[in-house]
C-alpha cells in the first residue's frame, strides 16, 4: 500500500491511502482517507473522520471528529469544520443508484459549526459562519452568520452595529450628516415635517444628497430571510432611503465593516464607489428607494467579495 509523505503525521490507528497531502498535516486515530483525496499543508484531520476520493482540502483546514467529507466537496484555506457536521452530495439519494456528486464549495476562512448540515451543491462564502446544528439550504454570502433550520442570516462577521460603534468612530460633519466608521459612507438626516394633513420628507440633490441621479430603483416584497445587494460599484454612487418599514445595511470598505439600520423615511445612507454593501433583515412592509449616479451597467459591478478585496488592494 502506498504511504503518505514522510512530513505528514499519521496516527498508527489511522488509515491514510492518499499520497497527495501537504507538509505538517496531521491525521489522527481511526480516520480514513481514500487514495484520491487531496489535502493541503498544516491540516488537522481529527479522530473518526472519513474523506472520500473526490475531496479537495486547502491549507490549514481543521476537520473535527465524526465528520464525513463526500465526493464533490471543495474546501478553501483556513476553514474550520466542527464535530459531526454533515455534507450531502446527492439531492435525491437512492440505494444502488449512483449519480455524479454535486460540488459544494466552502470559502476561505469559513467556519461550519458542530452538527450543522450542508445540502448539496451550495457555496459557503469566505469567512462565513454556520451556527451549530444549522441546516443550510441556500448559498451563504461572504462573512454572513447563519443559524437555524432552515438557516437564516442573523448578522455579519466583524460588522459593528450602530449601538456598538465607539464614540470615536462617528463624528458630526454637519447638523444633518454623520460619518460612519466606513470610509466616506455617511448617514443623512433629511428634513421631516408632520402635521394634521400627514407627514412629508424631502431632500435636494447636490446640496443634501451628494450627487445628481441618473436613475432610481425600488426594492420591496423581500422575504425577511433573503439578502439583497452583495456587491460594490466601481464608479456608481448610491443613496438609500427606506421609505417604509426597515432594513439593515452592512457596509464594508475592505478594512472596516458597520451595520446601519434604516427605519425612518427621512434617514438616508450615502454609498460612494468601492464600498461593499449588503441589505438584509427587511421588515415585511419594507420599501427601499435607491438613487444611482449612473445608468445601469453590468460592468460596473463587483459581485465577488474576494475580487472586491483584490481591487481595493490594487
Amino acid at each position: 500500500m502506498t504511504q503518505p509523505p514522510t512530513d505528514v503525521f499519521v496516527h498508527p490507528k489511522a488509515l491514510c491511502e492518499s499520497t497527495t497531502i501537504g507538509a505538517n498535516t496531521r491525521v489522527w486515530a481511526f480516520a480514513h482517507v481514500l487514495p484520491g483525496a487531496v489535502i493541503g499543508q498544516d491540516c488537522n484531520i481529527c479522530d473518526h473522520v472519513f474523506i472520500e476520493n473526490d475531496v479537495v482540502l486547502g491549507d490549514r483546514v481543521t476537520v473535527k471528529s465524526g465528520v464525513q467529507l463526500w465526493d464533490g466537496l471543495r474546501v478553501s484555506d483556513d476553514v474550520f469544520i466542527g464535530p459531526n457536521a454533515t455534507f450531502s452530495n446527492d439531492k435525491y439519494p437512492r440505494s444502488k443508484q449512483y449519480q455524479a456528486a454535486l460540488e459544494t464549495h466552502i470559502g476561505r476562512g469559513a467556519s461550519v459549526g458542530g452538527g450543522a448540515t450542508i445540502l448539496p451543491g451550495l457555496r459557503i462564502g469566505a469567512r462565513a459562519m454556520v451556527g451549530a446544528g444549522s441546516v443550510v439550504t441556500h448559498d451563504v454570502p461572504a462573512r454572513a452568520i447563519v443559524s437555524g433550520n432552515p438557516a437564516r442570516i442573523v448578522g455579519y462577521v466583524d460588522a459593528k452595529r450602530q449601538s456598538e460603534a465607539a464614540p470615536t468612530t462617528t463624528r458630526r460633519i454637519e447638523d444633518e450628516v454623520t460619518a460612519t466608521s466606513v470610509a466616506k459612507v455617511t448617514l443623512h438626516q433629511l428634513p421631516f415635517v408632520a402635521d394634521l394633513r400627514g407627514s412629508l420628507s424631502a431632500g435636494e440633490f447636490l446640496s443634501q444628497i451628494p450627487f445628481a441621479p441618473k436613475r432610481y430603483f425600488m426594492v420591496f416584497d423581500v422575504p425577511g430571510k433573503d439578502v439583497r445587494g452583495e456587491h460594490a460599484h466601481k464608479e456608481c454612487h448610491q443613496f438609500l432611503v427606506c421609505a417604509r418599514g426597515s432594513v439593515a445595511v452592512v457596509v464594508d470598505d475592505g478594512q472596516t465593516s458597520e451595520e446601519i439600520v434604516l427605519d425612518a423615511p427621512n434617514l438616508g445612507l450615502y454609498l460612494p464607489p468601492m464600498v461593499w454593501a449588503v441589505q438584509y433583515r427587511y421588515s415585511a412592509d419594507a420599501l427601499l428607494l435607491v438613487f444611482a449616479s449612473e445608468h445601469y451597467d453590468p460592468a460596473d459591478y463587483i459581485r465577488d467579495y474576494d475580487d472586491f478585496l483584490a481591487a481595493i488592494a490594487r
